[in-house]
């Protein structure tokens, strides 16, 4: 599976041990930085990750911050993606197969590197139910989604 990467400061020291394991298990993965503990802004790294799974050149996304919320707000308010901060496994197959999720977040000082890779192995592995009641309530979160937009490009310009 092709997956995109990315990680604040808080977040690098456990990136770089889950792209080596994601790549050990055949995975494809882009790393949107950060490549050190300086300090970064979050969200410039959450658009990049998001911008690749919105394309279509990922199929899943991955953001790994001290917390994992501030990767999901980040996240939540780019049109196209699902974030959701897991940090158990049935939460991590839960959010694909009833919400299909595209954008995992965890916090790297919540959890450790083994726990990570069960979360996030639960995560790929996991599919977008088929069920209808699932199905129609994504379908309202595009909804959501749409709205939003159209209220923003129809207020006045200054």
């Amino acid at each position: 599976m092709k997956i995109a990467v990315g990680g604040d400061h808080a977040g690098f020291p456990l990136k770089g041990p889950l792209i080596d394991w994601l790549r050990a298990q055949g995975h494809s993965v882009t790393d949107h930085g950060t490549h050190s503990t300086e300090p970064v802004d979050f969200p410039d790294i959450a658009g990049l990750v998001c911008d690749q799974v919105r394309q279509g050149e990922a199929e899943r996304g991955l953001l790994v911050c001290g917390t994992g919320v501030g990767a999901a707000i980040a996240g939540n308010k780019t049109p196209g993606i699902r974030a959701a901060v897991c940090h158990d496994v049935y939460s991590a197959h839960q959010c694909v197969e009833h919400d299909d999720v595209n954008l995992l977040c965890i916090g790297a000082q919540i959890v450790g590197p083994k726990v990570a890779e069960e979360i996030v192995s639960a995560f790929l592995a996991a599919h977008f139910s088929t069920e209808p009641h699932f199905r129609r309530r994504v379908q309202k979160l595009h909804e959501l989604e749409r709205r939003s937009a159209e209220e923003i490009l129809s207020r006045p310009q200054d």
